[in-house]
């Protein structure tokens, strides 16, 4: 494992794990979740903010920022770091998964993806070395394997073809990764739902070699009991003493289920994505503020959170500045969401090294059944 970067297993609880992941640019708390800042961003959110909420990592896309603003612009002004004013640790993805999901023509071969950029239709070539070579121009500190993720459902042949192709290229982004001392490669683990080829694929990359392993291929439209019962077993092929890591998960029950079942790491979207759209989730559940029912209501909303949006504001003023398209809308219920899923993955650390991690999955789960609470002038409300 390269010089500066380690893992170290504190406790377990089931399957369930918590420990630190080291790193010459600071520790990242496992099991941690990663805000996604796509193009070196997290959308409506300063990078102190994110940190305030308890973020110890954040994820950048190397598709986007190879387009834009370039990764060799970025590497002259001082890596993404500098460029976004982040110091702590940046994971970054190697712009396979948004290559397939997001290009519009692509050609794919053995040695890479040929592809039209979704911002102006110039073309792009990117291989393992590729990816390996902008990774490294961005600075980050934990480097993703080049890979193919194929949209479920699919034909197990074409998602055998296409595992296989991804551990060719996983070896390849190895030898091209190189030695670089504090910073680490993870290998991506593919094979859709199929039990063989996860086993397949988990045992090509303990062969080659990696400093983590992340289990890639779901979140894509297979549901959750399907991914579920992936992760009843994926994380076990994998070497206990590195970090596992699920790409692109999830919403907070998919978060608590993958912790349950071994994962140290996550990254989502959907927490900036939601505050922007009026979205907020809370212990409560899922919370539109759009809805009528919050025009008049001077409670914050939830009157534990010690978020600004809810120790400064009401749901009356969210609804407001949200229907009304207002820039604080976002900035708010960003911050809040980020703040709720930081809050959980403080709350299950906190539950695995004290062996109450049963406990506490089950007080998480029956608080969401509860709903959230009444609205005002209804009987039972607060």
């Amino acid at each position: 494992m390269a010089t500066g970067f380690s893992f170290t297993l504190h406790a377990t609880d089931g399957r369930a794990r918590t420990g630190v992941i080291a790193t010459p640019r600071g520790e990242i708390r496992t099991p941690a979740f990663m805000p996604v800042g796509t193009a070196g961003t997290v959308k409506a959110m300063l990078p102190e903010s994110v940190r305030a909420t308890g973020a110890d990592i954040l994820l950048g896309n190397t598709y986007h920022l190879m387009l834009r603003p370039g990764a060799e612009r970025v590497a002259r002004l001082g890596g993404l770091h500098r460029f976004m004013n982040w110091e702590r640790p940046i994971l970054t993805d190697s712009g396979g998964f948004q290559v397939m999901s997001l290009s519009g023509l692509r050609k794919l071969t053995e040695e890479g993806v040929t592809f039209s950029s979704h911002i102006d239709g110039s073309k792009h070539h990117l291989t393992p070395e590729r990816s390996m070579e902008i990774q490294k121009l961005l600075g980050s500190d934990i480097v993703m394997a080049f890979d193919e993720c194929p949209a479920l459902p699919a034909a197990d042949e074409a998602v055998a073809a296409s595992m296989r192709l991804s551990m060719r290229w996983a070896r390849r982004s190895r030898e091209s990764f190189g030695d670089r001392p504090g910073h680490a490669l993870f290998g991506i683990v593919q094979g859709g739902v199929s039990r063989d080829l996860r086993e397949e694929s988990a045992a090509a990359l303990t062969a080659i070699g990696f400093d983590g392993y992340a289990v890639g291929g779901l979140a894509v439209g297979e549901g959750q009991a399907a991914m579920f019962g992936v992760l009843d077993y994926a994380p076990d092929l994998l070497p206990e003493d590195r970090p596992r890591y699920l790409m692109g998960v999830g919403k907070p029950d998919d978060i608590v289920g993958a912790v349950k079942r071994g994962i140290d790491m996550m990254d989502c979207v959907l927490p900036s994505r939601s505050g922007r759209t009026g979205q907020a989730w809370t212990r409560r559940g899922q919370v539109n503020l759009r809805n009528a029912r919050h025009a008049d209501d001077p409670r914050p909303l939830d009157e534990e959170c010690q978020c600004p949006a809810c120790r400064g504001y009401s749901r009356a003023y969210l609804h407001h500045v949200v229907r009304a398209g207002e820039m604080i809308a976002g900035m708010l219920l960003t911050w809040h969401n980020l703040h709720y899923f930081q809050e959980i993955m403080a709350g299950m650390r906190e539950a695995i090294a004290a062996g109450q991690f049963e406990d506490w999955e089950r007080g998480f789960h029956v608080l969401r059944a509860e709903g959230d609470i009444e609205p005002l002038g209804r009987p039972g409300a607060a």
